[in-house]
């Protein structure tokens, strides 16, 4: 029996299983140690398996659920009404523990609400928060919550400092990760009533906390997690991916402009290269859904393989390192100091 067994949705995101068979195919060649079930329409699901199943034995299994959550798909519809859909199969498999963990690329709101529901919390957790990584100059750092929560209470976001610094130490392997909280400003007179609370809980949890940040500090790596409301978050997420795509085509169009600047490009070919990979969003897929009784990562819906992969990867070692358990045991060392 394999140490880590994932359930995937194959059939979510805006590409299905063109993309996610072969991510799962590198995946399992790379990690010995895991074994994959591949959830959505068997019918559409075997005959794109090839080879493998030969080459990956019961490393490779195939769970049929005949309904797909829709990309726009309203999120009360996907929760009451497809049961059966390859998201749903995906955590009830983890919920029944013939999985370790979930993964999707499918609808953002259906996948919360859908593994809220079969899952549950986790004790001391009101809200599950979504958990993701933007690149720094230092490497990355981990930002929540990312969308799931529009309007918290100081509460919530102490809750969101616990869960994001347990996801760098499980991950990350560091003892003490640092915690920012995002404000407007580094003292701490700034921000509003919540933030303030908000920063009160955390200097009292036992956290490293290293205060307040602002958001050029996300990107400087000043802290291993930075919290922040949902609204916020996504916000951020946004902005960032948008100033990226900026760079890209600004970089192209000008490189692209004349002769000279095409050989410009040329010499400078190596160093952009190593540019683009450096900041290749692909490779830092992959956004935990923190505070479930269960793991459950959300992939980019644009996913291609190599992003999916990335996502598998971070799924799979969240259950190396038990990540609900560390969360839950620190909830219940932090709350009743902090309350």
């Amino acid at each position: 029996m394999m140490a880590i067994t994932i359930a995937v949705d194959c059939m979510g995101g805006d590409h299905g299983p063109v993309v996610t068979l072969p991510a799962v195919f590198d995946f399992l060649r790379c990690d010995k140690d895991c074994a994959t079930i591949l959830v959505g329409r068997e019918d559409e699901l075997r005959p794109l398996l090839g080879t493998a199943v030969a080459e990956f034995g019961e490393r490779l299994r195939v769970h049929n659920a005949s309904e797909v959550v829709e990309m726009d798909e309203p999120v009360a519809s996907a929760l009451r009404n497809k049961k059966d859909s390859s998201m749903r199969v995906a955590a009830n498999l983890v919920k029944e523990g013939t999985a370790d963990a979930a993964i999707s690329a499918g609808n953002t709101g259906a996948l919360m609400a859908i593994s809220r529901f079969v899952l549950k919390t986790l004790p001391g957790i009101d809200r599950p928060a979504i958990a993701s990584i933007l690149p720094t100059v230092k490497g990355y750092t981990y930002v929540l919550d990312l969308g799931a929560n529009v309007d918290c209470q100081p509460e919530h976001l102490l809750q969101f400092g616990i869960m994001g610094a347990m996801l760098a130490s499980a991950l990350d392997h560091k003892e003490r990760p640092s915690v920012g909280l995002l404000n407007i400003g580094e003292e701490e007179i700034k921000g509003n009533e919540v933030v303030k609370r908000a920063a009160e809980l955390l200097r009292d949890s036992g956290l490293n906390f290293y205060g307040n940040v602002e958001g050029n500090d996300i990107f400087k790596g000043t802290t291993d997690v930075v919290v922040c409301d949902g609204f916020v978050g996504n916000v951020v997420l946004k902005a960032s991916e948008g100033l990226a795509q900026m760079i890209t085509n600004s970089l192209k169009e000008e490189f692209s402009r004349n002769f000279l600047t095409k050989l410009g490009a040329l010499m400078a070919l190596p160093a952009l290269r190593a540019f683009k990979r450096r900041y290749d969003h692909r490779r830092y897929n992959g956004a935990s859904l923190l505070g479930l009784n269960g793991i459950v990562v959300k992939s980019h819906g644009s996913a291609d393989a190599l992003a999916f992969r990335t996502a598998l990867e971070r799924a799979a070692e969240a259950a190396r390192q038990r990540l609900p358990e560390k969360i839950a045991s620190r909830m219940a060392n932090t709350m009743p100091a902090a309350a």
